[in-house]
């Protein structure tokens, strides 16, 4: 007894090609990417030539940050840690003239941040935090002591707010960095 073959019957892939092309759309359309936001800093107008020059500030309502090539923190050219940063920036925002090394009034008071071009950019970013940290902090006490509530809970660009940040306008200046600044020995 011979067997017979059968021919077994072909599956079509003529559409495979199709249905692999929308679920490649579909995949496309329905994942979102995560892109990095950066850190939202507006950036000064371009000077016009024809303006006059700022005001001189005081040196004693400058409060200069410096941060060198090894990550090293240098304020008021004193070596300070990191964890000391957000109080001293207090301290120096809030000083009402009653030290003659610290700045006259928060109006007044400029804190200076400056850079190496070596410096690491998370010790950059720790910087950052910690100088808006002071401003935050002075905001939310002045808010909780004459709002009861903390600055970022008061109406986004309501008179209360505003009022906040008039007392405690945060000024902080970045110069651009350079290649070296003395390190701890």
């Amino acid at each position: 007894m011979a067997r017979k073959s059968r021919n077994l019957p072909e599956i079509n892939a003529g559409s495979m090609a199709d249905i692999a092309f929308l679920l490649l759309i579909f995949f496309l359309v329905t994942t979102s990417i995560d892109s990095d936001k950066g850190i939202p800093i507006k950036l000064p107008p371009k000077l016009d030539p024809n303006q006059p020059p700022p005001p001189t500030i005081k040196a004693r309502n400058v409060y200069e940050v410096l941060i060198n090539s090894n990550n090293q923190l240098l304020v008021e050219n004193n070596w300070m840690d990191m964890s000391n940063l957000t109080e001293s920036t207090k301290k120096f925002i809030t000083n009402y003239g009653a030290n003659p090394d610290l700045s006259e009034n928060p109006d007044k008071a400029v804190v200076s941040l400056k850079n190496d071009k070596g410096t690491s950019y998370g010790a950059y970013i720790m910087v950052q935090n910690e100088l808006k940290r002071a401003y935050n902090e002075l905001r939310d006490d002045y808010a909780q002591e004459k709002f009861g509530k903390n600055y970022s809970d008061l109406p986004k660009g309501g008179k209360q707010q505003q009022e906040v940040a008039k007392k405690y306008p945060q000024k902080i200046s970045e110069a651009e960095p350079e290649d070296a600044f003395n390190t701890k020995d």
